[in-house]
């Protein structure tokens, strides 16, 4: 009888030991997540980034961020260009020990992006992405292939000069956003993710910004997305570049953008209506 006492404490024991070391290796594993989601968003936006928490379950594949923030550059009132309430990752758990990590699924979902417009064309958003690198200058860790990424459920506020007489804040709802097989057959780093997400979130804004935000803030936002070569295939159309739509509407909006940032915001100012007129003659 004592033996068997002794042998179940032992057990016991060991259990215990075991369970702590598993609760230990998880919390090192996401504090390490959580400061290498920091890094790499902040080494690729030139910004602060920062995450509240980070679960990582490797036996399910998933990963788990909430409340990730990302700031302003300096010089503008408010301190957040982008609040995000959760993040899910479903990935290959098997992948882990490759060369490229295959995540099959992310979604970023409830997001709310505030654009600051500074001056007559330049806004917060605008200054980020113009200096978002390519790539990881210093390349650590394994490149990353995605297989879908979501943008969900996010809310646009536009910031404007204060003009007597005039609002001073736009909002509109963002919508939904789905890239595809991102990273291709060898993956990029988490630099190059960030860059092709912040884009994308630029590049939606734009095209539902048409005929809402400023010519000038918009004209120069696509101007910034065009130099890029980030501008969406939707806008491109709507822009009317190597398109031709039989009716001029197109054709104002793309000369614009070919004539620098004032003439586009003048382009799709006018293409806009050209657009709209057709339609109304249509109906």
């Amino acid at each position: 009888m004592k033996l068997f006492r002794f042998l179940r404490m032992i057990l016991l024991a060991f259990v215990l030991i075991v369970g702590v070391a598993a609760v230990a290796i998880g919390f090192l594993a996401n504090r390490t997540l959580k400061a290498a989601v920091e890094s790499a968003g902040t080494k690729a936006l030139n910004v602060g980034v920062r995450v509240d928490d980070v679960d990582l379950s490797v036996r399910k594949g998933k990963i788990s961020l909430e409340n990730l923030t990302i700031d302003n550059p300096p010089g503008y009132q408010h301190d957040k260009l982008l609040e995000l309430n959760r993040i899910d990752v479903l990935l290959d758990a098997k992948s882990l020990l490759e060369d490229v990590v295959n995540i099959t699924h992310i979604t970023l979902d409830s997001g709310n992006v505030v654009i600051e417009q500074r001056g007559v064309s330049g806004n917060n958003l605008q200054d980020i992405i113009e200096k978002l690198p390519e790539e990881d200058p210093e390349p650590t860790g394994k490149k990353l292939h995605i297989d879908i990424l979501e943008v969900t459920n996010a809310e646009v506020k536009v910031k404007l000069l204060p003009i007597p007489g005039k609002l001073d804040t736009l909002s509109f709802k963002l919508a939904p956003i789905k890239l595809t097989d991102l990273g291709g057959e060898n993956g990029f780093d988490s630099v190059a993710l960030t860059r092709v997400v912040l884009l994308a979130i630029a590049g939606k804004i734009a095209e539902q910004g048409a005929g809402v935000l400023p010519d000038e803030m918009l004209g120069s936002l696509v101007s910034e997305l065009s130099k890029l070569e980030a501008l969406p295939a939707a806008l491109i159309k709507m822009l009317g570049i190597g398109v031709d739509f039989g009716t001029g509407a197109g054709k104002g909006i793309g000369e614009g953008v070919l004539k620098g940032a004032e003439d586009i915001g003048k382009g799709i100012s006018e293409g806009m209506k050209a657009i709209l007129g057709q339609k109304k003659k249509e109906d």
